[in-house]
């Protein structure tokens, strides 16, 4: 966070030269295309001017909400400029047959194009598959959808907050604290997880294409993948048929489970093996205690009564502070590490030592950090090299990159303020 950040000129990561036409918005495809671009990927984010009496608010609609610095352009918001690095900003309107023919001259010269537009809709626009693999026959084609098309759900409209519902995800903290209300999380995990899913089918779609030439329609579906990861440990002993216990790993839903006080703060703790469990009782003067207690005596036993294994853990963690823990808990590699609140992140040390917060200066915006890409290539590093764009910044260049002409471009231009 102390160094002097420049962007870097070139991009070198594993995904250099693949470009990817993006007409994702919000969170669930922007967070996805800026990890591919972050990885290499040319990434050239195809946004809607605003509608007549927008009052400007147009293109994504994360460029909005927050408090950019007093001076700065409000369509840099804290979300979009945090979702965006990495990527080029088009403005288009698609309604319009020129600016969809401009479309397509720029889908021509892609190998993906990812969208969270509902699936109807692209068709009526002339931009679903069907049309984009007649101009670019080996195009990867993403949709993010809300449900998979081959449900009673599909075309449905779809926001985290409808996922975290539908997935079972707004059930796990009441089988926790049991206050029965449902609860979402308090994350735009929906979004983000399926994002995930989403850079994982693209990259492995263009894997398919590098061994076979050959592109395809990819659907991520949020319902289904935000599912899957739920019941990846909470579908538990009903994963059986019939089921033979409880739904969720009663370990990851106990109430107990939680960063633990100590004298001066609270501390992230988890003894695993027996071993460590020992060890960490003998640093607390409980050994004999710990020993003795069959509740506690092997793997099985410590699953079957971790509440009063994690009360035991609370009790013990408020002799020390959270530095004279982690003092003796590191060296004999007890998993341990302090709790940070939001205030402290930046102020971490390792944070600091990789300058995980890397500073920036935005043209538009001025100061701002930016999160370094989290994966480590060793010969193909992702890297940092475009600001987040202001709505339409790059069109112009895009477009001429695409084949078009300065009229063709300027008559997209007068047509678009003439929309307006």
């Amino acid at each position: 966070m102390s160094k002097k950040n420049e962007l870097e000129q070139e991009a070198t990561g594993p995904l250099k030269g693949v470009r990817i036409v993006d007409l994702t918005s919000v969170v669930f495809g922007a967070y996805a295309t800026q990890i591919l671009a972050d990885m290499g990927a040319e990434v050239m984010k195809v946004e809607a001017p605003s509608a007549t009496g927008g009052g400007g608010m147009g293109g994504d609609i994360m460029r909005w909400p927050g408090h950019p610095p007093e001076g700065a352009p409000a369509d840099l918001g804290p979300i979009f400029m945090t979702i965006n690095r990495n990527k080029r900003s088009v403005l288009l309107n698609l309604g319009d047959e020129k600016a969809r023919e401009a479309f397509l001259k720029l889908v021509a010269t892609a190998d993906v194009v990812v969208s969270n537009i509902r699936y109807e809709g692209m068709k009526r626009l002339g931009i679903s598959y069907d049309d984009v693999k007649a101009v670019k026959p080996d195009i990867i084609f993403a949709h993010a959808a809300g449900y998979g098309s081959n449900g009673p759900y599909a075309g449905l409209p779809a926001y985290d907050d409808l996922i975290q519902a539908g997935s079972g995800m707004a059930d796990l903290l009441p089988r926790m604290d049991g206050n029965e209300a449902p609860r979402y999380m308090p994350t735009i995990i929906g979004d983000k997880v399926s994002g995930l899913f989403l850079v994982s089918a693209i990259t492995s779609a263009l894997f398919h294409k590098e061994r076979t030439g050959e592109g395809q329609f990819v659907e991520v579906p949020m319902l289904e993948s935000v599912t899957s990861f739920v019941l990846a440990e909470h579908f538990y002993d009903h994963v059986y048929d019939p089921p033979t216990g409880e739904w969720t790993y009663g370990r990851i839903t106990n109430p107990d489970r939680r960063p633990y006080k100590t004298k001066d703060g609270y501390i992230g703790l988890l003894p695993y093996s027996d071993k460590q469990w020992e060890n960490f009782f003998e640093l607390a003067g409980r050994k004999d205690e710990y020993l003795s207690d069959p509740r506690f005596k092997d793997y099985k036993a410590r699953t079957k009564h971790i509440r009063e294994l994690y009360a035991m853990i609370e009790e013990t963690t408020q002799l020390k502070t959270t530095g004279e823990w982690l003092k003796v808990l590191q060296p004999l590699s007890i998993p341990a590490v302090k709790m940070n609140k939001l205030d402290d992140l930046q102020d971490d040390p390792h944070f600091k030592e990789v300058d995980f917060f890397a500073r920036y200066e935005h043209p538009d915006a001025g100061g701002y950090f930016a999160l370094r890409p989290p994966v480590r290539f060793a010969e193909t590093p992702s890297n940092i090299r475009r600001h987040p764009p202001r709505l339409g910044e790059q069109t112009e260049e895009v477009l001429k990159e695409a084949g078009l002409s300065d009229e063709e471009i300027a008559a997209l231009r007068a047509g678009r303020k003439a929309a307006e």
